[in-house]
């Protein structure tokens, strides 16, 4: 996806997506790691391993659903105040395609941000024997929280 060009309102997102990101256990649980973050747009990277696959041996589609939800909401994250947290409100994904391949990523998208609410899309590919595959769409929605106790970057 093009990503386009947004100002950011914190010069120093990129640190404060990759802290938090750090802090996250569920990306940790699952092995994913962040490979690009840019204003606007973050790609984050899953190998497949036998223990995050369904019955078929294929990716589950909740850990992709999971990781495509974090680079959604870290793509709001990088337009966000320095103080500010994100929290998904909604999303709906589409399933395109069985999730088999070695690795995955999942770029996440802002379409629209706002002061309160934003809006992004993310796609999710399957990298299989050198080709890339799309096998999931989604469209989320996040909220920009400040001034709640534990709710921060």
């Amino acid at each position: 996806m093009d990503a386009p060009r947004f100002e950011p309102q914190d010069p120093a997102f990129a640190e404060r997506v990759r802290g938090s990101f750090a802090r996250q256990g569920a990306m940790h649980t699952i092995g994913a790691t962040l490979a690009e973050i840019v204003a606007g747009r973050v790609v984050i990277e899953l190998p497949w391993r036998q223990d995050l696959t369904q019955q078929h041996g294929f990716l589950h589609a909740g850990m992709v659903a999971t990781a495509l939800d974090s680079a959604c909401g870290y793509a709001a994250s990088t337009l966000m105040p320095a103080e500010a947290g994100v929290l998904t409100i909604e999303y709906k994904i589409n399933l395109l395609a069985p999730a088999q391949g070695e690795r995955f990523r999942m770029e996440g998208l802002v379409v629209k941000p706002g002061r309160t609410i934003s809006v992004t899309e993310g796609r999710a590919y399957a990298l299989h024997e050198g080709r890339e595959k799309l096998i999931a769409t989604m469209g989320a929605t996040l909220m920009t929280i400040s001034g709640r106790d534990g709710i921060k970057h």
